[in-house]
C-alpha cells in the first residue's frame, strides 16, 4: 500500500507538501499539485483517516444510533416507519457534508445502546444522534456526552440538544380546521394516555375548543388506543359505540393515528353510518398507505419524520462547524395538514339530526 512518502519521491517534493495538497489547508503551486495529484492517482495513495483525526481532533465521522434498520412492523400492523424516515432525514441533511455518517442498530434492546455509544467513542465520532421511534422521554448514559449529542423524536432531563414533532399544534390545527367546516360535537380517540403525545395532542384539541368558544365535553374524550392485540380492538369498538349513544352525538372523530381511523371506518360501515355524510372522520400521522387508499381518502395531520431529521442533523452539523449546541427546551417541528374528503362541511343542527335519525334507524 502506497504511502504518503511514496508519493512525495515520485514527484521529488517533502512529506509535507503532499499533506497539504492531500488536506487543502495550505498553498501549493498549481503545477505542484497537479504533479502530486498525478502520483497518487498512479500510486493508488488513500489518506489515512487515523492520522488525520489525531492531527486535527476531527474524525469527520458521526455516528447515529437507531432502531430503524430492526424495528421492521409486519404488514398486519399497518404502521409506518418513524425512526426510518428520521434517519432519511438525517441522511439528507449530511449528502452535501464532508462528513460519513456511522449508523449502529440497537436491534430493539435498550440494554444495547450503552455498549454502542462505547463503539462510537473508540472510533473517535465527532458527535452523536440518537434516534427513538416515538415521542417519549430518554435515560442515556452520561458517558454519552462526552462527544456532542443530538436527540431526535426524544427528549432528557439533561437538557440535551433534541428535536421533536410539536404534538400539540399539530392537533389544535386538526381541529381547528374541522371547526371551520361547520363541526361543533367533535369526539377525540386517544392514544395511550402513557405516550408523551397524547397529553400534548389532548391540550391542542381543548385549545382549538377554547378558541371556538366550545365547551370542553369529557363524554367526547376517550383512550381507544391500538396495538396488535385483540383487545385493543374491542377498546376501540367500545368507544366508538359510546360515542354514538350519546344524547348528542359527535359529527367528527379525530382518532389517536391513521390506523385507528382505518378501523374507525370499519366499525362505522359495519353500523350503516356513512362517511363522511353522518360522521366525518380524521386520522393522525399521514401513513399514506392508509390515508390515501381509504374511502373517502382521510383527513389527516402528519408527523414530520424526516423533517426531524434534517433538523437534528443541522442541529449537530452547526454545532461541529462552530455554532453552540442548542440547550434548553428541544425545538419542535410541526407537521402539514393533508385535508382530504373524509370531512364533510355542515350545519351543526343538520349534523345532529342526520345522526340522531341514523342510530335511531
Amino acid at each position: 500500500m502506497a504511502t504518503i512518502y511514496d508519493v512525495a519521491r515520485r514527484v521529488g517534493v517533502s512529506g509535507k507538501t503532499v499533506s497539504r495538497v492531500v488536506n487543502g489547508d495550505a498553498y501549493v503551486a498549481p503545477a505542484t499539485r497537479e504533479a502530486v495529484e498525478k502520483a497518487i492517482a498512479e500510486l493508488g495513495y488513500v489518506p489515512s483517516n487515523a492520522a488525520r483525526a489525531m492531527r486535527t481532533n476531527r474524525s469527520q465521522v458521526v455516528g447515529v444510533i437507531t432502531g430503524a434498520i430492526s424495528h421492521t412492523p409486519e404488514p398486519a400492523e399497518q404502521s409506518g416507519l418513524p425512526d426510518l424516515y428520521i434517519l432519511q432525514g438525517i441522511q439528507k441533511a449530511f449528502t452535501h457534508s464532508d462528513m460519513t455518517l456511522m449508523i449502529a442498530d440497537t436491534g430493539g434492546l435498550s440494554e444495547r445502546v450503552p455498549d454502542l455509544i462505547s463503539t462510537f467513542q473508540r472510533h473517535r465520532v465527532d458527535g452523536m444522534i440518537y434516534v427513538a421511534d416515538y415521542h417519549q422521554k430518554v435515560t442515556l448514559p452520561d458517558m454519552a456526552r462526552r462527544r456532542p449529542l443530538v436527540l431526535a423524536n426524544c427528549y432528557d432531563d439533561q437538557d440535551t440538544a433534541a428535536v421533536l414533532p410539536d404534538d400539540r399544534r399539530g392537533q389544535r390545527t386538526l381541529v381547528e380546521r374541522i371547526v371551520a367546516e361547520g363541526h361543533r360535537r367533535i369526539a377525540y380517540l386517544t392514544l395511550s394516555p402513557l405516550l408523551e403525545a397524547t397529553a400534548l395532542r389532548e391540550r391542542g384539541y381543548r385549545d382549538a375548543l377554547d378558541a371556538a368558544g366550545i365547551d370542553y365535553d369529557p363524554d367526547l374524550v376517550a383512550a381507544a388506543y391500538l396495538d396488535t392485540a385483540g383487545d385493543d380492538r374491542q377498546l376501540l369498538w367500545d368507544a366508538v359505540d359510546r360515542l354514538l349513544q350519546l344524547d348528542l352525538p359527535p359529527t367528527a372523530i379525530c382518532c389517536g393515528n391513521d390506523r385507528m381511523a382505518l378501523r374507525v371506518y370499519d366499525i362505522l360501515r359495519s353500523r350503516d353510518i356513512a362517511i363522511p355524510d353522518d360522521i366525518s372522520v380524521a386520522g393522525y400521522d399521514n401513513y399514506r398507505i392508509i390515508a390515501e387508499t381509504l374511502s373517502p381518502p382521510l383527513s389527516t395531520m402528519e408527523l414530520p419524520y424526516t423533517a426531524i431529521g434534517i433538523r437534528a442533523a443541522e442541529l449537530l452539523i452547526s454545532h461541529l462547524g462552530g455554532e453552540p449546541l442548542r440547550a434548553g427546551p428541544p425545538a419542535l417541528v410541526g407537521g402539514s395538514l393533508h385535508w382530504r374528503t373524509s370531512i364533510a362541511t355542515r350545519k351543526p343542527a343538520v349534523a345532529k339530526l342526520n345522526i340522531i335519525r341514523r342510530r335511531k334507524s
